[in-house]
Formats: C-alpha cells, structure tokens, sequence
C-alpha cells in the first residue's frame, strides 16, 4: 500500500484579526498536535508556520507571506496538510487516512466483515464504520480491536453480541 507524502490535517475556515491569521478547523486527535509544525502544506507547497496557538479548540496561524486580512481571505476553506515524515506516532497509532480501505475481519471466526469506508472522531473513542454485507461501527478500542496491520492492509476485531 503506497502512502501519501502529505496528511490532511485540516481546513482554513476564517480570518482572525486584521494582521493575516487564519482559523484553522483541526482534523486531528487535537488542536495542539497541529502547533507542532514548522512548515503546513497548501495546495502542495510547504508554507512556513510563523505561529500557531490553539484558541477554543481551533488552531489560529500566522504563516508566511500572509500579512494582512486580504491574503488570510484567500486562504479560507484552503486543506491544510503535514508531511507524513515530519511524524513519528507513537505506537498502535495511525492515521486515519491510512486506515480507511483496511479490510476488517472478526478474529476468532476469520469472517471477511468489509472495508474501513470513514473513522468517527467521537469523544469516548474513534469508531471505525465498516462496510461490508452490512454497515458496522467498531469502537477502535482495545476491547474490540485486536490488531490494526497496515502492511497486510488489514484490521482483526473481536465483536460482541448485538454488534
């Protein structure tokens, strides 16, 4: 399975002031994770990140070569992405973009129970929605997941009744 270099992260949804920053809508486990970054990437090409806060569970940035209110403007509804090498996650951690299109098999039967199709960011735990002969929400919970193998491209699950 070939990786893409760059991870979206996020979407620019506003201005913030009049000096050029921008409001960005964070698609990570949090805001703050997004503040770690020396460089985003929009429309490709590395923008230099000259500060970045986390304000009511947005992130606002200044970047390089946006001074003023009118180039934030531009920027609105922009994706923003990181550079998958600039991350090292810690263990059993992945990116969602990596685990959509992971086939999900129950591990003590071995039954094929479909494709990962979208990762829900609830706040008890992410839930896997599984596409298969029928449509499955897995809490990506150790109670529930067994073993997330991206190299085979595949996710073993442990179900429970009513599941």
């Amino acid at each position: 399975m070939t990786k893409d270099k760059l991870i979206q992260t996020g979407v620019i949804v506003n201005t913030h002031g009049i000096r050029g920053e921008v409001k960005l809508q964070p698609w990570a486990d949090s805001p703050e994770f997004l503040t770690l970054f020396e460089h985003y990437y929009i429309d490709g090409a590395p923008v230099k990140v000259l500060s970045a806060k986390v304000h009511k569970g947005s992130v606002i940035a200044a970047l390089e070569g946006i001074y003023d209110i009118d180039g934030a403007i531009k920027m609105k509804n922009k994706i923003v992405s990181i550079k998958r090498d600039d991350v090292e996650l810690e263990e059993g951690r992945h990116f969602i973009a990596d685990l959509v299109g992971l086939r999900v098999v129950e591990d003590e039967t071995g039954n094929d129970l479909g494709v990962v199709i979208d990762v829900l960011s609830l706040p008890a735990s992410n839930v896997y929605v599984v596409k298969g002969k029928r449509e499955l929400l897995i809490p990506a919970v150790d109670n529930f997941i067994v073993e997330t193998n991206l190299e085979t491209g595949c996710i073993r699950v442990r179900l429970i009744d009513g599941l």
